[in-house]
């Protein structure tokens, strides 16, 4: 199941440059050196991939007390489910009942942080602008958790973010680069796209779950727990 994070990233960047598109645009990279530009942005990006990392450990950390109750393959269709539901429910009907409410302070200093960062031109600055980025509140990173508490251990959790991350890269990299890469009604049209994806991903995190014993895709529920079994012995 790694790899769908790889490619839900990807996919999921056309997301990242209407919502996060124009923090990266307004990167302070140094435009006059090429070489310097480029590590500048790589700082960003690994500014991002450390929030990613870091919600990947805590979501990993829940999803391992799922798995030693024994009830993964339940988590892994309740995760399939949300998934799906957070892609086809519209983004206004979430924001009409305001769940970020219990955090508006905390994410409001994010963002005030994050505006400070802009005027500084040093590495610090460029690593802090990403991980601030990273911790904006995000539909579709909120569905890329979900996938990261249905892996077997921390180490998958936060693998499957680092991935989900890497997948935005190429995106969010181009945008700093060329301001107007998509015009808004191609933009739209390729965002239609984010939801199949997401509906897909969540049907593979079901039938993962449903133990059909299909090798790699979906494994019967004995080898679900082969490993936390061997290990006890």
């Amino acid at each position: 199941m790694l790899y769908s994070a790889f490619i839900f990233g990807l996919i999921s960047s056309l997301h990242c440059i209407g919502m996060c598109g124009p923090i990266a645009m307004m990167l302070p990279v140094d435009r006059s050196n090429p070489a310097k530009k480029v590590i500048q942005i790589m700082i960003y990006h690994f500014g991002r991939l450390s929030a990613y990392a870091s919600l990947g450990l805590v979501f990993g950390i829940l999803g391992r007390g799922f798995y030693m109750a024994g009830i993964q393959q339940q988590l892994s269709i309740a995760v399939g489910v949300m998934m799906i539901v957070i892609a086809v429910v519209p983004e206004k009907v979430f924001m009409k009942y305001n769940f970020s409410k219990p955090v508006y302070k905390a994410i409001s200093k994010v963002k005030s942080s994050l505006g400070s960062q802009f005027k500084r031109k040093t590495p610090d600055a460029f690593f802090t602008i990403g991980l601030l980025n990273g911790l904006l509140p995000c539909g579709l990173v909120y569905a890329a958790l979900f996938g990261a508490i249905a892996m077997q251990n921390m180490t998958l959790s936060i693998t499957y973010m680092l991935l989900y991350g890497l997948g935005t890269i190429p995106m969010m990299s181009a945008v700093v680069y060329i301001s107007n890469l998509l015009s808004i009604p191609i933009r739209s049209k390729l965002q239609k796209i984010i939801p199949v994806v997401a509906v897909f991903i969540g049907i593979l995190f079901i039938i993962r779950g449903l133990g059909m014993g299909i090798p790699y895709l979906s494994p019967g529920a004995i080898s679900l727990f082969v490993k936390a079994n061997a290990s006890c012995h």
